[in-house]
C-alpha cells in the first residue's frame, strides 16, 4: 500500500465525471489500498479516487470513530433518499473550507465491492451524508455547491 497525494480544488479533475468500473483487478484492488491509506492518514471519513486524480466511480469510507466501519463502493449509486439533515461538511480536497449543506438523512447505495459483487448499503446521519458527499465528486460536484452556509473553519 501507499500513501497517494490529494488533488485540491485548483485542480479541474475535480470537475470531471468519473468513468466505470469495468476490470475488477489487481489495479483496482491496489487502488482501493492506497485510497483507504491516504484517507486514514488525512483524518477524513471518505474519499473518492478522482482526489487522487483517477477518474474511476470508487469510493471507500469509514463515518466510524473506532475505523471498524469501512466500506469500498465502486460504481455507487443512491437509489432511495428520504428526509433531509443540515449539518457541517467539509472535503479533504479543499483544506480548511466548511459549510453547512441539506443532504438526505437517510440513503440507500447500490455499489459494487471489489470482485464486482453487487450490495446494497443505508446510511444515516454521517453515513448518508458520506455517501451524497462522495457520489458527488464522482459527477464531479464539489460540496461547496450544496452549501447553505459557509463557516470558517
Amino acid at each position: 500500500m501507499a500513501t497517494r497525494n490529494i488533488v485540491t480544488i485548483d485542480d479541474d479533475i475535480l470537475y470531471k465525471r468519473s468513468r466505470p468500473v469495468e476490470k475488477f483487478d489487481q489495479r483496482l484492488w491496489t487502488l482501493l489500498d492506497d485510497m483507504r491509506e491516504t484517507m486514514y492518514k488525512a483524518n477524513g471519513v471518505g474519499l473518492a479516487a478522482v482526489q487522487v486524480g483517477v477518474l474511476r466511480r470508487v469510493v471507500v469510507m469509514d463515518c466510524t470513530e473506532d475505523h471498524t466501519g469501512y466500506l469500498e463502493l465502486i460504481n455507487p449509486e443512491i437509489i432511495e433518499k428520504e428526509g433531509e439533515q443540515f449539518e457541517n461538511e467539509g472535503c479533504l480536497s479543499l483544506p480548511g473550507e466548511v459549510g453547512v449543506t441539506c443532504r438526505p438523512a437517510v440513503v440507500k447505495v447500490k455499489a459494487q465491492d471489489r470482485n464486482g459483487k453487487w450490495c446494497v448499503y443505508k446510511g444515516t446521519e454521517m453515513k448518508a451524508r458520506c455517501f451524497c458527499h462522495e457520489i458527488d465528486h464522482l459527477d464531479g460536484i464539489l460540496f461547496t455547491r450544496r452549501v447553505i452556509d459557509n463557516k470558517e473553519s
